[in-house]
């Protein structure tokens, strides 16, 4: 952690801290600024500064620290695991909400590739260096089936085989309102939001964004909310959520593409408390069949549900069936 304190100029003009700080050294951008701001790394006088938009004060001492780098290479750490299947090929996890797949800015040594590297020293070496074995992800928020290769060999077969579409992925989410039909399709291109680059969104250019395609079936229907079969035929990013926002139809408790306000009123009213406690996407990848990158058997692969989300529809079944 390295420590710097600069002195802002008497006669400096109003201008944000973020942007004063980005052109200060080692910090280089004003995203590299706004989280050393959010991560509690910058004091002017003193003063813990918490929101980027502050103005900085003529004259005052502003101090600011620069955490480490960190490393490229992930380290073991023993979490719990939910194994669904493992030989000297593969691994697949059920992997829990909240959990990243592989280490990123904030985790560094939390998320699921640091679990396996402590429960198996053999993961291919493939797919980079703070992502050995990862083939396929899911998002933070979403639970469900992932399948980790143990060899170079099984993941060149099974990035072969989501690459030309073989492998097949069933999801379940329970969303709000009901559908217009028993059965039906969702196609829409998806491209990068213009607006947030965080985030994903239909895209309005004719021709433009990726071919995304998504299939559902009503499982079962409540008051405001419906449990939902989705069938990807492609892979976008945050494709299912995109698509189901994108009909009126939002994955209940998606923090990005969801309703901000649950219904304070009404037949859901009662649930209010629950589905905040969800705090994620109630998205779950129950199946995932693929071929078995040794043997060339179909496996298909199940996931039970995280706690949460059984918990949610069994209120929901008790409340209104």
């Amino acid at each position: 952690m390295k420590k710097r304190v600069v002195t802002i100029p008497p006669d400096m003009e109003p201008v944000r801290i973020d942007q004063f700080l980005a052109a200060q050294e080692g910090v280089i951008t004003r995203g590299i600024a706004q989280k050393l701001i959010k991560n509690g790394h910058v004091r002017m006088d003193g003063k813990p500064i918490l929101k980027p938009s502050i103005h900085v004060t003529p004259g005052a001492k502003l101090a600011y620290e620069i955490p480490a780098p960190e490393s490229a290479v992930p380290v073991a750490r023993s979490l719990p695991l939910e194994i669904l299947y493992e030989d000297d090929a593969i691994i697949a996890v059920n992997k829990p909400p909240h959990l990243v797949v592989h280490p990123a800015p904030g985790h560094a040594d939390d998320t699921l590739v640091n679990a396996l590297l402590a429960h198996t020293s053999r993961l291919a070496s493939l797919g980079g260096p703070n992502r050995p074995g990862i083939v396929h992800r899911l998002d933070k928020g979403t639970s469900g089936v992932v399948i980790v290769a143990k060899t170079d060999v099984a993941y060149l077969s099974l990035a072969a085989q989501f690459k030309d579409r073989e492998i097949k992925k069933v999801y379940h989410a329970l969303v709000y309102g009901r559908m217009d039909a028993e059965t039906g399709t969702i196609d829409g291109a998806i491209t990068r939001s213009g607006r947030d680059r965080k985030k994903m969104a239909l895209t309005r250019v004719p021709g433009g964004g990726r071919e995304a395609v998504t299939g559902w079936k009503v499982m079962k229907e409540f008051p405001g909310m419906s449990l939902l079969k989705l069938i990807p035929r492609t892979g976008r990013t945050h494709q299912l959520r995109v698509h189901l926002a994108s009909v009126g139809h939002p994955i209940v408790g998606d923090p990005v593409y969801g309703r901000r306000k649950f219904p304070t009123s009404g037949v859901l009213a009662p649930l209010a408390r629950d589905v905040k406690a969800l705090g994620r996407q109630a998205l779950h990848a129950i199946h995932l069949t693929f071929r078995h990158p040794g043997t060339g058997a179909k496996m298909t692969l199940t996931a039970p549900y995280p706690t949460d989300m059984e918990d949610l529809l069994k209120k929901l079944e008790k409340r209104f069936d």
